[in-house]
């Protein structure tokens, strides 16, 4: 009898042992799956995090100018080295720019007193206010776009004084090309100027300072390269003239 029981609980010994084994490798095998499951999820999400990204109007608005920018910068770059540039033009040229800068009256051309604590803003203009590299707008008298003949597409340096005075410059002016069209009214008071299927936005304050009216004859300045909403209003041919 004694070693029927040894033998007995030899056997249940072993039989638990196997028990116990096969429960460990389910337990394993479950965690296994579980870690499977869990870098699946987390492939998905960082996956959809990608893609997900979104990026602001403005922004997108402002990394377009200013890559026209930069390949009208290179085209005259280019030009220079192979001499296509004359020497007058040469010894007027600066960074980015050929020709004199329009300046707004009243606009010093350094930043101000040293330690003035003056902001400096680069950015694009769109028509109707500059974009900074931030996505915000910031207003451009409309005077002074129009009396400098700024178009999309102009680098604008913008200094903000400690008394929250802004001062405008224009850094970089792209190409631009004339353009004559008819000018129009809208009922709100705007207006544009026509030329064959293309229309464009004009400020106001361009159209009042020559005393146009509807239907006058209009030379715009507008982007060489490009498509471009706003034009420059560069003189009137008021009809009766």
């Amino acid at each position: 009898m004694t070693d029927t029981n040894f033998l007995l609980d030899d056997d249940l010994d072993e039989e638990t042992a196997n028990n116990n084994k096969n429960q460990t490798k389910s337990i394993l095998d479950d965690l296994d799956l579980e870690n499977e499951s869990f870098a699946e999820k987390n492939n998905k999400n960082e996956a959809n995090n990608d893609e997900g990204v979104v990026i602001s109007k403005s922004k997108v608005v402002l990394i377009n100018k200013l890559l026209k920018n930069i390949q009208e910068t290179n085209e005259k770059i280019q030009k220079l080295l192979s001499g296509t540039i004359t020497t007058e033009e040469e010894a007027r040229i600066s960074i980015g720019q050929i020709g004199e800068v329009p300046r707004f009256s009243g606009v010093d051309d350094e930043q101000g007193p040293s330690g003035d604590n003056s902001r400096i803003i680069e950015g694009v203009f769109d028509g109707e206010n500059m974009i900074g590299p931030d996505g915000k707008q910031y207003s451009v008298p409309a005077n002074y776009a129009s009396k400098s003949k700024l178009i999309e597409g102009d680098i604008l340096k913008l200094t903000i004084t400690p008394t929250g005075t802004f001062m405008y410059k224009q850094i970089g002016p792209i190409d631009r090309i004339r353009v004559v069209g008819v000018l129009e009214q809208a009922d709100n008071g705007s207006f544009t100027v026509v030329n064959g299927s293309k229309r464009w936005k004009v400020l106001t304050a361009s159209v009042t300072y020559y005393k146009g009216q509807d239907n006058d004859e209009v030379v715009i300045l507008v982007p060489k390269v490009g498509e471009s909403n706003w034009a420059a209003v560069e003189n009137i041919v008021r009809k009766g003239y």
